[in-house]
């Protein structure tokens, strides 16, 4: 029998600890015959990505030793600053990035008692895409050069597998430079071909890139290349090689993500003479669909080859993803209906499929899909969603002010133990996706549950920018950043209010890195919102585009549409500039080491509101980057943000946590 409390006062099991110990997140997925390898991020090991490996027999387990300084081996790279893709795996022969001295290592599973070599040198280098290739004893990598002045140079290089450049770096063979960006080598099935992506300033990898492909030499180096598809004003994303050595690769020239093949590729041992004049590239199977996601990381992995005669892949329709299968001769689909969303890698081997996936009723898992059935090989945490109430994801669009329509999920509160009082409706909390060329996915996502569970609606905001919905709906937010997005979630909320589906004088709206921008601007737009949370996000653009890292460098001027960073419109569009408009409660959270949004931009902004005296808070938690991976620091952020909600609304409730200090509220 349920209880009648005030919306967002209901007791939840949902704790942050719950998140922190509890959960772990999942990523990575790949396939090595019968073994599936995946990485593992525990905050609850200071954020340790851990690589695991479940064998054929069914055994599941962290694969890698110590390292040689017997540090726990922390599976990361920071090419980019995002990284992605910090291991490669092949025949049971592992390569992988470590976080904590930033070397490549090399692993055989089936010599265990090797350990683990070093492959690279100490020192200021990163190394992410892996691609091995054990004919010819090297691993190709995306490198990441930082020992010089200005911008780290980036490079595809040839690392040996033997462990020679460990101390001298010598070895190294650089394959591919002279571009400011390099990303994805793909070794063909015969060895004889490498595919690879290129983009320079001031495109980001979804807006102007190239894919090449070339002949391989016998030491690694390239021969006679050509570039297959992309430039030209449109992008080309994951190139995947099919068992008869077709490219396989996503290209968004149509306006939306679709599949590619290329054939005409010689085969070993015929004449190679003059091959790149006879490359066909068309199209797979044309539709409104997406393919792939955003490139923020390495090594996206969205389809795979299934067989000799289908793909096995995953698409997106109006940000709702979907599985099946695409035949390589004509192209035709076929959808599985597996009872899962896939969110992240799709990988496939001996006729099974795993990737990583979500429902409305599961936390993010591994699964297994083999002849029709479904085993879920790892959960990301032990959790049973029913027992406690779950709130199910409403596909919603509204339009913005200036005639657009903007997309979101709306989750209204749910408790299998609490339901609120006649008459009242629910506060609003809205969540402000980052990037901002990103995407909110539906399904069960226990930071969603969270507030849901204790009797907060949530409106999760696909606003103007995000991925999933075609080019066009990506590339209005250029030069709109900071008017676009803002109107997109005032508009929503204000769309729920006019529903009556949520309490108009109790609205927040949160947000972090891109999305706490966004959070800010809003505020100084509308006065919907009567509280809101930046987490490390951006306050001061001409700042951030002179102190950023260089993937995103001249990301910011793309979107703001500004003629570099003196351009009066950057300063126009800084929250920093706009104290004076922002009405409401604010509190900021921030990682002290951040490198993307240095930690001064909050401070300085906590500072400036505190003046002005309107309530705010300030946490800034020690060690974290951009982005928060201690446990203890995940507990306080939430803990902090539930007790400024209910201090801000007057919610009362019997839950104990951490009391957050609200500068100037009048109690």
């Amino acid at each position: 029998m349920s209880t009648t409390a005030p919306f967002g006062t209901w007791p939840s099991p949902i704790t942050p600890g719950t998140i922190t110990t509890r959960t772990v997140r999942l990523s990575q997925v790949r396939v090595d015959g019968g073994d599936t390898y995946w990485v593992e991020q525990r905050a609850s090991q200071a954020g340790r990505q851990v690589l695991l490996r479940r064998d054929a027999a069914g055994q599941t387990g962290e694969v890698l030793p110590l390292t040689p300084s017997d540090e726990l081996v922390d599976a990361r790279t920071r090419v980019h600053e995002y990284g992605g893709r910090a291991y490669a795996v092949d025949s049971g022969v592992i390569v992988v990035s470590h976080a904590g001295d930033g070397r490549l290592y090399r692993y055989e599973v089936a010599h265990r008692m090797r350990g683990l070599v070093p492959l690279t040198i100490y020192g200021d280098v990163r190394h992410g895409d892996l691609e091995i290739d054990t004919a010819r004893g090297l691993v190709y990598a995306v490198r990441e050069d930082h020992r010089g002045e200005g911008e780290p140079v980036s490079s595809l290089v040839a690392i040996p597998l033997d462990g020679s450049a460990a101390r001298d770096d010598a070895p190294v063979r650089t394959i591919v430079s002279g571009t400011d960006f390099v990303s994805s080598p793909t070794l063909s099935p015969d060895g004889e071909h490498l595919a690879w992506i290129t983009w320079d300033h001031p495109s980001m990898p979804w807006d102007n890139a190239s894919l090449h492909v070339g002949d391989l030499n016998p030491d690694g180096t390239i021969g006679e290349q050509t570039v297959v598809d992309g430039g030209q004003g449109h992008s080309v994303a994951e190139p995947r090689w099919t068992e008869e050595c077709d490219l396989i690769h996503v290209s968004n020239e149509t306006g939306f993500w679709n599949l590619y093949r290329t054939e005409g590729f010689p085969a070993r041992g015929t004449n190679r003479a003059g091959w790149t004049e006879h490359l066909r590239t068309r199209a797979l199977h044309p539709a409104d669909a997406t393919f792939t996601y955003p490139s923020w990381q390495l090594g996206p992995h969205h389809f795979d080859v299934l067989d000799n005669e289908h793909l096995i892949a995953s698409w997106a329709r109006n940000g709702v993803w979907h599985l099946g299968t695409v035949r390589l001769s004509n192209g035709e689909l076929e959808e599985w209906n597996v009872g899962w969303q896939p969110i992240g890698n799709v990988a496939a081997a001996s006729g099974r499929v795993v990737m990583l996936a979500g429902n409305e009723l599961e936390l993010p898992s591994i699964i297994e899909v083999r002849a029709g059935r479904v085993e879920v090989l790892r959960g990301s945490g032990e959790f049973e969603p029913e027992a406690i109430g779950v709130s199910f994801p409403d596909p919603v669009s509204w339009e913005t002010t200036d005639g657009e329509t903007a997309h979101g999920f709306f989750y209204p509160p749910a408790s299998a133990a609490c339901t609120g009082p006649d008459g009242e409706l629910p506060p609003l909390i809205v969540n402000v996706h980052g990037g901002p060329t990103s995407l909110s996915l539906p399904g069960y996502n226990l930071s969603t549950q969270y507030w849901t569970s204790r009797g907060f609606a949530v409106l999760d905001v696909n606003y103007r920018g995000s991925f999933g919905y075609g080019t066009r709906y990506r590339r209005l937010l250029n030069g709109h950043w900071g008017v676009s997005d803002p109107d997109d979630v005032v508009t929503g909320a204000q769309s729920l209010i006019d529903a009556g589906k949520v309490d108009p004088g109790r609205v927040a709206v949160r947000g972090a890195s891109a999305g706490g921008f966004t959070v800010l601007r809003a505020l100084e737009r509308s006065d919907v919102f009567s509280a809101a949370t930046s987490s490390y996000g951006v306050t001061d653009l001409a700042q951030m585009a002179r102190t950023t890292h260089k993937f995103e460098s001249r990301y910011i001027e793309t979107l703001v549409g500004a003629d570099g960073v003196d351009d009066p419109l950057m300063a126009e569009r800084s929250p920093i500039n706009a104290i004076s408009d922002i009405h409401a409660p604010l509190l900021l959270l921030q990682g002290s080491e951040d490198p993307i949004v240095p930690a001064d931009q909050a401070t300085e902004l906590y500072e400036a509101v505190r003046a002005q005296g309107l309530p705010v808070a300030l946490e800034v938690f020690h060690g974290e980057g951009h982005g928060f991976r201690i446990a203890a620091n995940i507990r306080r952020a939430l803990e902090s943000e539930l007790s400024f909600y209910r201090q801000v609304w007057g919610l009362e409730a019997d839950e104990e946590g951490y009391e957050l200090t609200v500068e100037n509220l009048a109690r």
